[in-house]
Parts: structure tokens; C-alpha cells; sequence
């Protein structure tokens, strides 16, 4: 059967909109398969309204587990506007320190916009509802995805950093410590033994990835340890520490490390096996 003629007017239109604002073909293809497409009928269609050749998306990027970050290598690395020093590489858990992947400006501007904004950061619960966590002891706000010009700037660096698609992201986290402030020892993946496993995966998935990103440096101590490697990352404006966990890895358990002096402010993105 001919594609084109199970293709409405509305999905066609929907299809090169989204396209045409940024969104890869796989994006698309996540997209149409989280609102109940089947993933040979989604990918017919796309091909057929992109124009796009018939094996572009036959390499199943939606198979059970979805999609899996790209681990940027050393020594360089290009995300779009920025090019991007690997400083650090390790493979579990798969870790990157990267130098440089925020200017300074960007910094000072996304405290700037976060600080009115700031709650207590809360945690999810075992249930899947968040809740106020004395392990976390932070103040905190979330944005919008591509809420601001930067924000969206930013989500579309780490997207093409990693070769995942900004509708896998969560909204951008702002956290402000203050000196004794922590979070304590702590997987950014959620437990499926978990009764609350199903609520918190039901859109998105699993998360498979994290970016923590320094938006200023502490006069002393607030860096991320990895307890189970022997590993603390030094908290340094404009650098970031990528991590993946696939599968729910273990290595990756870390802890924000308590703040000794001065204060901390950090912006973290968790990335999705799905679109979120």
C-alpha cells in the first residue's frame, strides 16, 4: 500500500513542522511512536513526506531501551557553536569532563534568570511523586524545554554533543548550594523494582544520561564525587561532567559534594530514552 494514502493533511503538516524547527528524522520517528504509531507505519510516512531515501531510518533507534547517548572522545569535540576539551575520559561508568562547554556570559546569565525563581529542590519518591529529600539540600528551579533563547541554545549543544534529540531532554535543572550544602550519594536512573517505576518512565523512559554543568566555582569543596571509581570531579565555571548509566549502572552512583565555603551554582540536563 502506498504511504501517501494513509497520510492526512494534518499529520503531513505536522510532520515537515517539526522537521523544519530542528528535529532529526529519528526525532520524529520517537515522537509518532510515543502517540501510538507503529514504528514500520511511522517510518514509511516519514520517509514518504521528508523525501527522505527508504534505508534512512531502518536502523531501529526506537528498539526496546531506545536511544543511547554518543560518548564524546577526546582531545576535542564539536557541538555545534563551541568546540568543546574532552579533559577527562573513563568507560564505566562512561564518563567525559568537558572543558568549555558554556561561556562564562552563559553562566552568569542563567544564574541570572534561575535566581527568582529558586524553590527547595525535591527528589522523586519511591512512588513517583517528588517530595522534599534531606539528602538534598539545595535551592532549585527547572525551565521549560527551549523556554529562553539560551536555554534553547544550550539544549541544542548538548544534543548534537551527544547525537540525542532535544525532545529526549528533560527541562534544564538550576541548583543553588550554599556553604554546608549537599546531595548526597544517588543514582540519577530510577530503580524498576521501584513501586513508582512505571509513573516516572511512562513518558520518556528510563533516563540513560546526565550533564551536570558548572556554572560557577566554589571557593572551596561542592565537586561531584563517583564513590564507587574513587573519582571527585572539581567544580570549575563553564565545564560540565557527562555520565550514562544504560542498564542501570552502578559505577555511576556520585553525590554532590558539600559546599565548604562560598556557594555553588550548577545546571543539570538528564536525558531520556524516549522523547519526554
Amino acid at each position: 500500500m502506498n504511504p501517501s494514502s494513509t497520510i492526512s493533511p494534518e499529520l503531513r503538516e505536522w510532520i515537515l513542522a517539526t522537521a523544519h524547527a530542528g528535529h532529526d528524522p529519528r526525532a520524529v520517528l520517537e515522537l509518532m511512536r510515543a502517540h501510538g504509531y507503529g514504528l514500520h507505519q511511522s517510518r514509511a510516512i516519514i520517509t514518504e513526506v521528508l523525501k527522505l531515501p527508504a534505508a534512512t531510518l531502518l536502523a531501529d533507534a526506537a528498539a526496546p531501551g531506545g536511544l543511547r547517548a554518543k560518548h564524546p572522545e577526546a582531545p576535542l569535540a564539536r557541538a555545534g557553536d563551541r568546540e568543546i576539551r574532552v579533559a577527562l575520559s573513563m568507560d564505566r561508568p562512561a564518563l567525559r569532563v568537558l572543558e568549555g562547554l558554556l561561556t562564562g556570559e552563559e553562566c552568569d546569565e542563567l544564574i541570572a534568570l534561575a535566581e527568582p525563581r529558586l524553590a527547595r529542590a525535591l527528589t522523586v519518591d519511591a512512588a513517583g511523586k517528588q517530595q522534599v529529600d534531606q539528602r538534598r539540600t539545595s535551592a532549585g528551579m527547572f525551565f521549560k524545554l527551549g523556554e529562553l533563547p539560551l536555554v534553547a541554545q544550550l539544549e541544542q549543544r548538548i544534543a548534537e554533543l551527544l547525537g540525542i534529540p532535544v525532545t529526549h531532554g528533560e527541562g534544564l535543572q538550576i541548583l543553588h548550594y550554599l556553604p554546608g550544602q549537599e546531595y548526597t550519594p544517588h543514582y540519577d536512573w530510577f530503580d524498576p523494582e521501584q513501586p513508582g517505576y512505571s509513573a516516572v518512565t511512562a513518558l520518556g523512559g528510563q533516563r540513560i544520561a546526565s550533564v551536570v554543568m558548572y556554572l560557577n566555582t566554589p571557593e572551596a569543596g561542592g565537586g561531584t564525587a563517583f564513590p564507587e571509581v574513587g573519582l571527585t570531579i572539581t567544580a570549575l565555571r563553564g565545564s560540565a561532567v557527562y555520565f550514562a548509566y544504560e542498564g542501570g549502572d552502578t559505577s555511576s552512583l556520585h553525590a554532590g559534594l558539600p559546599v565548604l565555603r562560598g556557594e555553588k551554582w550548577i545546571a543539570t540536563k538528564w536525558l531520556r530514552e524516549r522523547p519526554y
